[in-house]
């Protein structure tokens, strides 16, 4: 413990250096207008500003980079609650409540918990960062391509099992999603599928299109199809602070989605997006009044937020103490130390310990500086909310169509969204939820390649999930939910707890 301490304080003697501390600050302002604009994401900024680093010292680039990283996970939650379009897809599920929570004049307790949620998660997530970085990372890597492929297929059954609705609805949406996913080069052979001549759609169908299009165009066309346009909001300071009661009602989903953010965010994957999901749909489950949740409940805004920021510092674990990146975010960041001449790997710790300890404490310096800077704009974020619909909507679809058409530079992108739009309108009629689509399409390159090579391990013998223990007792586990939930009796499932 002494040895940790005296580490720490020298990773303090760097990040608060001059240069590093305003490197730090750079990053998380840059990474927290990154978040809020559509489309953009953590992704495109880190490697956007990859070549400004290259004059920089490798302790000032890594510390730059993630800045951007979480600060991008604070910055998108603010167009998510004000406006219901995902800064970028880690925000989905921020939609859902934070944007009812506007709708009932509660913007400013929705952004204020956002923050709260993801200053904790991020920080208790760097001192696990700290402890636990070779053990868990060791164990990442006992995962191969059997134990992936179990491992997603459990969440999605869980997703569906949690959510709190008809588990056939949500199974169907995420079907949809995984379909759609399969659009584009198939990896393993190189062959076009179900692109019909459209040579843009051999890279696929982007997750930000579509999320932009369920989320922020679906609701545009709900809006004007009211009889009576929604009215703008003229918030009061008092109502800019979060209750007491939703300080409480916080605490819980705080605590859990830390734990469940950093956890999942070791596993190579977009982890930053699947704990988001995982959190709001845990969230739903556990609580007393499932019935709050998608009308505004704090809960789903709280978990959320601090999963994919716990998400984001477990992403580091193997990339620090094992040099593997958990997903392309962390391998960009990996890139950018090699170009440095730092060879990432195990040794880092002893043969660079200014660097890995200086990055470390520049998390913490991270945290706070983004706490500095979200909750003083909380009040100017929510003033937005005072311009008339009649302005706000067109500005909003014309601020999506840049940002979605930015991100990939292709128009293919904006008519996906525009018909994602309106699939999520004729969905959300019917009482579809939308969020398990994104989802799946997350999730499908992942599981398909998980699939194909765990076959190509074994020569296309299936057994392989069932003499791995791991894969096997991960399937087991979903094959219980499965048959849980088509249980003729109600009385069993109510017994359970788990009644719908």
């Amino acid at each position: 413990m002494a040895d940790t301490l005296a580490n720490l304080a020298l990773g303090f003697s760097v990040a608060l250096s001059p240069e590093v501390l305003l490197f730090a600050v750079i990053g998380c302002l840059v990474g927290t207008l990154v978040g809020m604009l559509p489309g953009v994401g953590p992704l495109a900024g880190i490697s956007l500003l990859l070549p400004a680093t290259f004059g920089l010292s490798p302790t000032t680039a890594i510390v730059l980079l993630a800045g951007i990283y979480y600060g991008a996970m604070y910055g998108g939650s603010t167009t998510s609650i004000l406006m219901r379009i995902p800064g970028e897809a880690a925000s989905v599920m921020t939609c859902v409540d934070g944007y009812a929570m506007t709708q009932q004049g509660r913007a400013g307790p929705a952004l204020a918990i956002a923050a709260f949620g993801s200053f904790i998660g991020g920080t208790l997530s760097i001192i696990a960062l700290m402890l636990l970085a070779p053990p868990l990372a060791s164990l990442a890597l006992k995962f191969g391509p059997p134990e992936y492929f179990a491992l997603l297929t459990l969440g999605l059954i869980v997703l569906a099992f949690l959510s709190g609705g008809s588990m056939a609805k949500s199974l169907a949406m995420a079907a949809l999603g995984l379909f759609s996913g399969t659009i584009g080069i198939d990896l393993m052979s190189g062959y076009m599928r179900f692109q019909y001549g459209i040579v843009a759609l051999g890279d696929g169908i982007g997750i930000v299109p579509v999320a932009v299009g369920l989320f922020g165009v679906s609701e545009i066309l709900l809006a004007a199809g009211r009889a009576v346009p929604p009215k703008p909001q003229r918030p009061k300071l008092a109502e800019l602070v979060p209750t007491r009661d939703d300080l409480r009602r916080s605490v819980g989903p705080i605590g859990r989605s830390t734990v469940l953010g950093f956890l999942i965010g070791i596993v190579p994957g977009s982890a930053h997006i699947i704990s988001s999901f995982v959190s709001y749909a845990l969230e739903r489950r556990l609580s007393k009044t499932p019935e709050r949740f998608g009308k505004g409940a704090v809960e789903g805004v709280a978990g959320p937020e601090t999963a994919n920021n716990a998400a984001a510092c477990g992403a580091f674990v193997p990339m620090l103490a094992l040099g593997v990146p958990s997903g392309p975010i962390p391998a960009v960041m990996l890139a950018a130390l090699m170009v440095h001449g730092i060879a990432p790997g195990p040794l880092l710790m002893e043969q660079q310990p200014s660097l890995f300890w200086g990055f470390v404490a520049s998390m913490y310096v991270g945290n706070l500086v983004l706490l500095a800077l979200n909750l003083p704009m909380v009040g100017l974020f929510v003033n937005l909310l005072r311009v008339p619909y009649a302005y706000l909507y067109p500005a909003i679809l014309m601020f999506s169509v840049l940002g979605v058409y930015a991100a990939g530079q292709n128009v293919i992108d904006v008519w996906i969204m525009i018909a994602m739009g309106g699939l999520g309108y004729v969905l959300r009629k019917l009482d579809f939820e939308v969020a398990p689509i994104v989802l799946g399409l997350v999730l499908a390159p992942m599981i398909e390649t998980a699939l194909r090579q765990s076959l190509a391990m074994s020569s296309g013998d299936y057994a392989i999930f069932l003499t791995r223990p791991i894969a096997a007792g991960l399937l087991g586990v979903a094959l219980v939910l499965l048959v849980i939930n088509l249980l003729p009796s109600r009385n069993w499932r109510a017994q359970l707890g788990i009644e719908n």
